[in-house]
């Protein structure tokens, strides 16, 4: 099943270090992160587990949960937390699902069909491709994807800002330029008319291009 933008976020129930969930009810009526991992203690994914702990009450904020997910038994993800506080300086303050059998892992298109059925014996290269953000909102859709090699740590503020502008967009018909910031200037989207944009824009905004009109980020 290929997911993409705007696809179903797929349900499922899962066992959880904070117990068994149905994932569509535990989002609710907010927004939600599901990112993953290939295989419980691996070093770079320490790292990026104990950084969202830190970043988690920038999410509560938002109104987004985040939820964790690793190729391998929940007993070993609280085996694995332990090492992520004393390492990281952070408790892990969210969920992590236990995907033991790969069936999540496939359900979301990180794993092949034929990939077999048990994490038993697979190592992390074996799961390298179980390394995806998946940011999800209160429809659940999904709205924005990134995908990363073992190699290299996940941005986490990047993911936050990515955040911030899907809940914006969601909001109001307009778009994030370049490395928007909270709180800077956006784009009016094109299928707002200039008629439509000084009903909705009544301060305005600056002509660049026909195609390109910036304006204050509205609140």
């Amino acid at each position: 099943m290929s997911l993409r933008i705007n696809s179903e976020a797929p349900n499922f129930t899962a066992e959880t270090t904070q117990g068994v969930i149905d994932f569509h009810e535990w989002i609710g009526n907010g927004w939600a992160i599901l990112f993953s991992h290939p295989k419980d203690f691996t070093p770079v994914c320490t790292t990026e587990l104990g950084y969202m702990a830190r970043l988690k009450p920038e999410f509560d904020k938002r109104n987004c949960k985040i939820i964790g997910l690793s190729v391998d038994p929940i007993g070993s993800h609280a085996r694995w937390a332990k090492d992520i506080e004393e390492t990281q300086g952070h408790v892990v303050n969210y969920p992590m699902i236990g995907d033991p059998e790969l069936k999540i892992a496939k359900l979301y298109d990180m794993l092949p069909a034929g990939a077999g059925d048990t994490s038993d014996g697979r190592t992390a290269a074996d799961n390298a491709t179980v390394r995806s953000v998946f940011v999800i909102g209160p429809d659940k859709k999904i709205k924005a994807t990134l995908t990363y090699p073992m190699s290299s740590g996940r941005n986490f503020d990047e993911v936050l800002r990515l955040l911030d502008s899907c809940q914006l967009t969601a909001k109001h018909q307009i778009a994030t330029p370049v490395n928007w910031k909270q709180g800077e200037d956006v784009i009016i989207v094109p299928s707002v008319s200039d008629v439509q944009a000084r009903e909705k824009f009544p301060g305005g905004w600056k002509t660049v291009k026909p195609y390109l009109r910036i304006v204050p980020q509205p609140r």
